[in-house]
Parts: C-alpha cells; sequence; structure tokens
C-alpha cells in the first residue's frame, strides 16, 4: 500500500499537469512520425508488408494517399490501411454520409467491396470540416458568457417556478382550510341532532 504523503504528491502533480500554461503550451503528446516520413520517401506496398495487387489511391483535397488491396476487400477497411479518414454515419450504406466517386461512379465506402475486375481505383472522398482547439485552452471568452447566460437563465426559471409554488401552496392551504370547516360544521351538526333526541327521550 502506497503511502498518504505519495499519493498526495502524485495528486499535486496530476493537477498542475491539467493546468493550462498559456498561449505557447506545447502538449506532451505529439504526432509520431511515420516510417516513410523519416525515411523522406515512399515505400512500396510489398516493403511494409501490404497484399494485393489492384492500386489503390485516397484522395481529399490536396492529399493523396496510395495502398493496394485484393479483390473482395471492402473499401472501409482498405481506407483504414491507407490512413484515410472517412466520415461515416449509418454504416449501412443507406444515408450516404460517406458517399465518394471511385472512377467516375458514385459509391458508398461503408458497404462498398474492391470489384474482382479493378485493375487501378481512384476514390475521391469528401473534405471534411473541423474545428481544431488547442489542448491548452480549458476556457475561452465564450464560455464565461454563455455560463452567465445560462446561470441568468436558471436564476429566472428558479424565481418563475417559486412564484407558482407559492401560489399552489395558498390554492391549497385554503382547499384544506375549508375542508377543515365543513368537517367541523358535520360534526357540530351530528352532535346537535344526537343532543335533542337525548332530550325527546327524557321528556317522554
Amino acid at each position: 500500500m502506497m503511502p498518504s504523503n505519495f499519493r498526495a504528491s502524485q495528486n499535486q502533480k496530476s493537477l498542475i499537469m491539467a493546468l493550462p500554461i498559456g498561449k505557447n503550451y506545447v502538449p506532451k503528446w505529439k504526432k509520431k512520425a511515420t516510417l516513410a516520413e523519416e525515411l523522406g520517401k515512399p515505400l512500396a506496398a510489398s516493403e511494409v508488408g501490404l497484399k494485393g495487387t489492384i492500386p489503390v489511391t485516397f484522395k481529399m483535397g490536396n492529399e493523396t494517399r496510395t495502398t493496394v488491396a485484393s479483390p473482395g476487400d471492402p473499401i472501409r477497411f482498405v481506407a483504414n490501411q491507407a490512413g484515410q479518414f472517412i466520415l461515416y454515419g449509418c454504416g449501412k450504406g443507406e444515408c450516404g454520409t460517406c458517399e465518394a466517386m471511385c472512377n467516375g461512379k458514385w459509391i458508398r465506402p461503408c458497404v462498398a467491396t474492391v470489384p474482382k475486375d479493378a485493375q487501378d481505383m481512384i476514390i475521391m472522398v469528401k473534405s471534411v470540416k473541423s474545428k481544431r482547439v488547442s489542448s491548452g485552452k480549458f476556457f475561452t471568452a465564450r464560455s464565461f458568457v454563455m455560463g452567465f447566460w445560462n446561470n441568468l437563465l436558471g436564476m429566472a426559471g428558479f424565481v418563475r417556478d417559486r412564484r407558482s409554488a407559492k401560489k399552489n401552496w395558498q390554492e391549497r392551504k385554503e382547499y384544506e382550510d375549508l375542508i377543515k370547516q365543513r368537517t367541523l360544521e358535520k360534526k357540530l351538526a351530528r352532535q346537535g341532532g344526537s343532543g335533542s333526541s337525548n332530550n325527546m327521550d327524557k321528556a317522554k
């Protein structure tokens, strides 16, 4: 079992690591260079252990990625093998989110496979717009404004619900007081009726 002072120091270190360090903050994690990037030249498919007879080229904007495939291979697996990102939706070929142009024809990579008679495949993938947020920023000025606005809405809702609850409580209290009054009147009426009948019996 670790001593308590050791656990406390570890917690302090992790807290310090989680705090933002400013605009010049550089995260410790970095994308590792591939073998081709380290060598400065693209490698042949056989040199990296890929098997296949059909060259496949993925194009997205200005980026081009190549690999090889065999007939019947799912296009989505071939894309993963080439390191090509494709945005998928349903994954069943129904929504058309992943639709791409392959040799002049539209295909849906989530369900499409490499044709048996294919010789060379060029797949044009749709560009995906993504907003990148720095890993060193935990909040922005907009987040402060939105937080203040949400708190203001919460306070307004609290006041509104409090008024409504107070009104309901008053109505319920008035109703309960009315029930008590009616119950007391009935009780007194019963007592008065029983008292008069007893008097009549004594007179007889």
